[in-house]
């Protein structure tokens, strides 16, 4: 008889976790409430639907997500696949347009023949072979359930979605096309840049920090006195950016707003600081607002952001949001295979455990469906090496210390310092992603993870 496994979330991690659970001839039911129970972030019913940025980050080797990313290609990610046939122009970082990779994805998911969609809300942990990729827009009654399994009260942090706005509505007399020191795939750059003057600027950062917020729901008020997230009230990965223009007036100029690799795109007078817009579609009709995370009112989004000059006619297709994130301490939940503690077969994967970034998520769930199959099989699961991007990420989610765990993206602070000193900065990133890669493969090959 197929072994069979239930997977609770249709986001990254629970696609990545499905698929690889397939492809190892398992009989995987994947359980998604959309569109039966909506969240407060997705638009649609499709699987892997990307509710902030279009962007998976870097595919550079020598980028903590880049270097996820050719370590799961490695793995037949099925996430890697979809987002590279999905891709659209975004200089070095890997960016796809989001209506086509979710449809794309759904496809493949939908059509394999080992894999079960099942539109339904699961509100208890199951009590068979099970992977919770539940994500972060956890529903409140599984919530509830996994706070009771995991003994601990659930942990949250503040993220927050940027604008997409028309390219017809973006003034190209003023704003210029051109990446980063001309690095692209485009010869005409691959972003979209709105220059500011010293005086534009702090105009525009005085308004954008007294700027009206959306008032918070009744369970969001923790945020004015702190959240139980560690010693931050957001993510510091995604922070709205008004929060940002609040901390200090030159903070967006030394952040999003940094004019570095562009001044020469601009005749005159080099820019104190730029606004990019990346391409958010195949069609080149959707540009995102880069960095430009908010919970800014809508009429105080388009206002204040029309500011900005080549914005000052700009059309919204979808305004900035906030939204709270749940997630569990997983340290004390799951081990690096990311089994949990308490109960051989159940794994989890994905944000829910603290987990971040788009790459980071899927390959958790990469981790967890192999795993769990190799589980349902009698095989000996897969602890990936620390010198590996896939082994580091895990090793932190397993090891960290739940006083101040905090959600984690791919970086390359998370593998160990090589053996030798190298002083150039990008031959020591080299020498890092080179080792990664090698320790990846190896360990891969001596413990069967192929099939």
């Amino acid at each position: 008889m197929q072994p069979e496994l239930k997977i609770i979330g249709g986001g990254l991690a629970g696609c990545e976790a499905a698929w690889q659970a397939a492809e190892r001839n398992i009989h995987v039911q994947l359980f998604e409430m959309r569109p039966e129970k909506m969240t407060g972030a997705h638009q649609s019913a499709w699987l892997g639907e990307l509710v902030c940025s279009n962007s998976l980050g870097s595919k550079l080797r020598e980028n903590g997500s880049g270097l996820l990313f050719h370590e799961m290609k490695d793995l037949n990610s099925v996430i890697c696949r979809v987002a590279e046939q999905s891709a659209v122009p975004a200089g070095s970082a890997l960016a796809v347009d989001r209506h086509v990779f979710a449809e794309t994805l759904t496809d493949l998911i939908a059509t394999h023949p080992n894999i079960e969609i099942i539109r339904e809300e699961i509100t208890q942990i199951p009590n068979t072979p099970a992977i919770i990729a539940s994500g972060p827009l956890t529903s409140p009654a599984l919530a509830t359930s996994l706070a009771a399994f995991h003994g601990k009260e659930n942990l949250f942090f503040y993220d927050a979605i940027a604008p997409i706005i028309t390219a017809d509505s973006i003034d190209m007399t003023i704003a210029v096309r051109g990446s980063r020191y001309g690095k692209g795939e485009d010869n005409a750059g691959d972003y979209i840049n709105c220059p500011m003057d010293q005086a534009t600027y702090t105009h525009f950062v005085e308004q954008l920090a007294t700027a009206e917020q959306i008032h918070l729901k009744s369970f969001e008020h923790e945020i004015e006195n702190g959240v139980n997230a560690g010693p931050a009230k957001f993510f510091e990965g995604c922070l709205p950016i008004e929060i940002m223009a609040r901390r200090d007036a030159a903070t967006l100029a030394y952040g999003p707003l940094r004019p570095v690799g562009l001044r020469k795109l601009f005749k005159g007078d080099a820019p104190f600081a730029i606004v990019q817009l990346r391409q958010d579609d195949l069609t080149h009709h959707a540009y995102n607002m880069v960095g430009f995370q908010t919970n800014l009112t809508y009429p105080e989004q388009k206002r204040v952001f029309r500011l900005i000059p080549g914005l000052e006619q700009a059309k919204f297709i979808r305004y900035g949001q906030m939204h709270r994130n749940t997630f569990l301490c997983a340290p004390s939940l799951v081990n690096q295979t990311l089994q949990t503690k308490k109960a051989a077969w159940l794994f989890f994967a994905g944000q829910i455990i603290g987990v971040e970034g788009y790459l980071g998520n899927a390959a958790s769930g990469l981790i967890a469906g192999i795993n769990a199959s190799r589980q349902l099989k009698g095989d000996s699961l897969l602890a990936f090496p620390r010198e590996c991007m896939t082994g580091a990420l895990c090793s932190y989610i397993a090891n960290a210390d739940c006083e101040t765990f905090q959600p984690m993206k791919a970086n390359l602070g998370l593998l160990p310092p090589l053996q030798f000193r190298i002083r150039d900065k990008q031959e020591r990133k080299a020498a890092l992603a080179n080792r990664a890669l090698r320790a990846f493969r190896n360990y891969a090959t001596m413990n069967n993870a192929y099939h």
